[in-house]
């Protein structure tokens, strides 16, 4: 009868029912971004959240010297809380490529340099965004480059022991992305699996898991909703477990494919549903590598889905106003909060430090 419960239980309560790894929680900063926090608040909310794992960006740190660094590492070590770095774009050709990182050598040598200085084994970086796949440099041409970048750092990284996670962000499908770890060097490049960014290229987000869940190093989190239209199909980003993603399935193959790496939030909630009109022959321009599996899953996706009809804020694209500030800033809380609180109770992630 034991051994018959045992089977029926997932993968990740077998492993904490055993003793065995549990999965890290925590979150990115840009959950948070309007209330522009520093590193010393932001480690005592996760502190206070009994959170295991803060990832922050540059506009977090005073300066990204190894002084101001090494005082950061020990207020985490102080609390009990890892910290990483989220860093830049290391593609010269994409559109949020800031030319004053001098070049991608150079600028992913830094980037080790602050992941060292921290303690972190890992930081996170991105190759392009989506307007990327409307520029004039093929999405090939710049997996070539951003490889040829990777190749000439990885001594260095190795050194340093220090892994560069890129982001799926909607520049490369799952597909793409694993021929870029790979080529560039499972050794030393993992991915940064985000969670909420397939359906925009097109993918069932639990199949994109499956394609990159051997290489992730770390994890961006939220939930989802897509949904048939006229033109296609849209989507809208949401509060775990306000969406439709199936995050017990997803947590349970998480485990088996990537225990080691943390399950960090990174909400973002308060945007209008975007559309994906891939029933005009114009859009698929910027889908040309689409495959016709992944493409089918995700339809499959499509069909089962629906409009989100709980509550939430939605605020114009574009800056943040004056006026509607404080009301961004409550609902970025809030809804990270709520996260949390849903993966702990519900998904069984980070149970050990619930009382």
């Amino acid at each position: 009868m034991a051994t018959a419960t045992a089977a029926a239980m997932s993968p990740l309560a077998r492993a904490q029912a055993a003793g065995g790894p549990r999965l890290l929680l925590g979150y990115d900063t840009y959950s948070i971004r309007n209330l522009r926090w520093k590193a010393a608040q932001v480690l005592e909310h996760a502190a206070a959240l009994k959170l295991d794992v803060v990832m922050m960006a540059p506009p977090c740190f005073e300066n990204l010297e190894d002084a101001s660094l090494q005082k950061v590492k020990e207020q985490a070590e102080r609390l009990g809380v890892k910290v990483a770095p989220s860093l830049g774009c290391i593609c010269p050709h994409s559109k949020s490529w800031r030319p004053k990182q001098g070049d991608a050598q150079t600028f992913l040598r830094d980037c080790i340099r602050v992941a060292k200085a921290l303690g972190a084994p890992y930081f996170r970086v991105l190759m392009g965004v989506a307007d990327d796949r409307k520029g004039t440099v093929p999405i090939s041409q710049m997996m070539e480059e951003t490889m040829r970048a990777l190749w000439a750092v990885r001594q260095p990284a190795l050194d340093a022991g220090v892994k560069i996670a890129l982001e799926n962000h909607q520049d490369l499908q799952a597909w793409q992305m694993k021929v870029l770890i790979e080529g560039a060097g499972k050794d030393f490049v993992a991915s940064c699996f985000d969670v909420g960014n397939p359906p925009p290229m097109l993918e069932d987000p639990l199949a994109a898991l499956e394609i990159l869940g051997p290489y992730v190093a770390v994890s961006h989190i939220r939930d989802s909703v897509v949904y048939e239209t006229a033109r296609g199909a849209a989507y809208q980003w949401l509060v775990l477990g306000d969406g439709m993603i199936d995050f017990k399935r997803f947590v349970s193959r998480f485990q088996e494919l990537c225990p080691k790496a943390p399950f960090l939030f990174e909400t973002i909630t308060g945007r209008a549903a975007q559309e994906l009109p891939y029933l005009e022959p114009e859009f698929w321009k910027e889908h040309r590598d689409a495959r016709a599996p992944d493409f089918a899953r995700f339809l499959a996706l499509v069909k089962k889905g629906h409009l989100f009809s709980g509550k939430m804020q939605v605020f114009p694209d574009g800056p943040v106003s004056q006026e509607n500030m404080p009301a961004v800033c409550a609902q970025q809380q809030t809804d990270l909060e709520r996260s949390i609180e849903y993966a702990k109770k519900t998904l069984g992630v980070g149970v050990r430090w619930q009382s």
